[in-house]
C-alpha cells in the first residue's frame, strides 16, 4: 500500500460557520454529493459534516448480526489510518490509505470455542490491538499484532490473535491506558478472578504476554451493588487537583454512579470518590476534557424512562474526591445517546438512531450540538439501534462512525460504518 501523509485539520467546526461553508472542494475532499449542502450529505440529514465514503454491512463481511464498537489506529511506519469496526462475528479491519475509497483488508474472527455477540470492544497499545466480547462465552481477550497489516496482498485477509488472555471470559468493554501500559478490563465474568465486574487490571507493557495485575471495585456503586464498571477511563492525572497528580486515576461509569479510584498501586488500589445524580437511568460511559477539570458521562436508560432527549451529565471533577454535577446538557433529538469521546474542544457523541452529534465544549458548563450526521435517515424513534460508536481521533481529520444495521428490530440498508468529516476540513 502506498503511504499517504494525513492532511492537516483547517479549522475547528465551532470557528467555521462562514469561513468553512463557503470553503472550495479540493484534494482529499469528498465529492460535492457528498458535501453537507442545505442539510443532506448523500441523502443522510447533516449539519456541518460532510460524508466521505460507507462500507456496509455486506461489504464489511458481516453475513449475521450487528456492526457495534470501533477504535483506530495509525501505522507508525506508513502514516497509513486504520478503522478497528466490531460486529457480532469478529473484527474488521478498514484502511483508510484512500478515505474516500476505503479497503475491507482483513479479518479476525472471534476466539475458536466462544460465540457469536453483539458485544464487542476494540482498544490499542504499541501497535497491537486488545479486542474483548461479552454475552461471548469463553472469549477472553484477543490480542492482535496490527504491524502484520502492512503485510497483506489479498483483501480481505485473515487474521490470528498472537495471544488470548484467558482469566476472563467474556467482558463488556476494555480500556487502555498508552502512557502506561495498562489495560482495564470491565464488566467481566467467567474465567477466574471477575474483580465484581469492576476493574479487571492487566499489564500489557508486553502486548503479546498479558499478565493479571489486580482488581478493583467499589461495592458502593452498581445495581447489584458488587462495583460493576460498564465503561472506564484511566489516565495519568494532569489536572489542578494537586493531591493526585501524577497519580493514574480511573473514571468509572458504574450503572448508579460515577466512581473514581487511583489504580497506581495495582495491589493496593483507592477509592476516591463515588457520586450519583438525580434521575439516574444507567451511568453508562464518559470521557474527560483534555485539562482533566470535567468528566462527561452519558446516561443511557433515562430516554426509556420519559426523557426524550439524550442527556449528558457534565462532571466537576477539578477536586477528585469531591465531583459533582456542574450541568446537564440536553440533546436537539429525540434518541438515545451512547459511547461520547473528546478531541480538544468537540465532544463527538453517538446518539443511535440520530447518528453522530458534534458538541461543543469551550464553554465546558454549557455545551452546544454544533453539527451532526444521521446514519439512519428513515427513521425517527427511540431505540437502541444506529450510531454504537465512533472515532474522533485520527489526524487526517475523518471520523468513523458505526452503525448496527438495524432499527427497532429490521435490518437496514444504512449499517456498517460511515467516515465523515467536519465541514471544511
Amino acid at each position: 500500500m502506498q503511504v499517504t501523509r494525513a492532511p492537516i485539520r483547517a479549522c475547528a467546526l465551532a470557528l467555521c460557520v462562514s469561513a468553512c461553508e463557503n470553503s472550495v472542494v479540493g484534494p482529499g475532499t469528498p465529492d460535492e454529493a457528498k458535501l453537507c449542502i442545505g442539510g443532506s450529505a448523500d441523502g443522510y440529514p447533516c449539519n456541518r459534516v460532510d460524508l466521505v465514503s460507507h462500507l456496509s454491512r455486506d461489504e464489511l463481511g458481516v453475513t449475521d448480526g450487528i456492526v457495534s464498537d470501533m477504535w483506530g489506529w495509525t501505522d507508525p511506519a506508513t502514516g497509513i489510518e486504520w478503522a478497528l469496526v466490531g460486529h457480532s462475528q469478529g473484527t474488521a479491519f478498514v484502511s483508510l490509505e484512500d478515505p474516500e475509497n476505503p479497503v475491507y483488508a482483513a479479518f479476525l474472527p472471534f476466539t475458536q470455542g466462544a460465540q457469536p455477540s453483539d458485544w464487542r470492544d476494540i482498544k490499542v497499545y504499541r501497535d497491537h490491538a486488545f479486542v474483548v466480547s461479552d454475552y461471548a462465552g469463553t472469549h477472553g481477550m484477543q490480542v492482535v499484532d496490527l504491524t502484520r497489516l502492512r503485510d497483506i496482498s489479498a483483501t480481505p485477509s485473515r487474521l490470528e490473535a498472537v495471544a488470548v488472555y484467558d482469566r476472563i471470559h467474556s467482558a463488556h468493554n476494555v480500556a487502555v491506558n498508552e502512557e502506561t501500559g495498562f489495560a482495564y478490563a470491565v464488566g467481566a465474568n467467567g474465567g477466574g478472578e471477575t474483580c465484581g465486574g469492576g476493574l479487571h487490571m492487566i499489564d500489557i507493557r508486553n502486548p503479546a504476554s498479558p499478565a493479571f495485575a489486580g482488581c478493583f471495585a467499589d461495592r458502593t456503586t452498581g445495581n447489584a451493588s458488587t462495583g460493576y464498571t460498564h465503561d472506564v477511563a484511566c489516565v495519568v492525572y494532569g489536572g489542578p487537583d494537586t493531591e493526585h497528580r501524577g497519580g493514574e486515576i480511573c473514571f468509572a461509569s458504574n450503572e448508579t454512579a460515577l466512581s473514581i479510584a487511583d489504580v497506581s498501586d495495582k495491589q493496593r488500589p483507592r477509592a476516591l470518590a463515588a457520586a450519583s445524580y438525580p434521575l439516574v437511568g444507567y451511568a453508562h460511559q464518559g470521557w474527560l476534557d483534555e485539562t482533566h477539570e470535567y468528566f462527561y458521562m452519558n446516561d443511557e436508560l433515562d430516554e426509556l424512562n420519559g426523557k426524550l432527549s439524550p442527556r449528558t451529565i457534565v462532571w466537576d471533577v477539578r477536586d477528585l474526591d469531591d465531583p459533582i454535577v456542574a450541568a446537564e446538557f440536553m440533546g436537539t433529538a429525540g434518541a438515545i445517546d451512547h459511547n461520547l469521546y473528546i478531541a480538544g474542544n468537540l465532544m463527538y457523541q453517538s446518539n443511535y438512531l440520530s447518528g453522530l452529534r458534534v458538541i461543543d465544549i469551550s464553554d465546558r458548563e454549557n455545551p452546544r450540538e454544533v453539527g451532526y450526521f444521521d446514519v439512519e435517515p428513515d427513521v425517527d424513534e427511540i431505540g437502541m439501534d444506529g450510531s454504537w460508536s465512533n472515532y474522533p481521533f485520527f489526524a487526517s481529520g475523518i471520523i468513523g462512525v458505526t452503525s448496527t444495521g438495524r432499527a427497532l428490530g429490521l435490518e437496514t440498508s444504512n449499517g456498517g460504518v460511515f467516515f465523515v468529516r467536519l465541514s471544511g476540513n
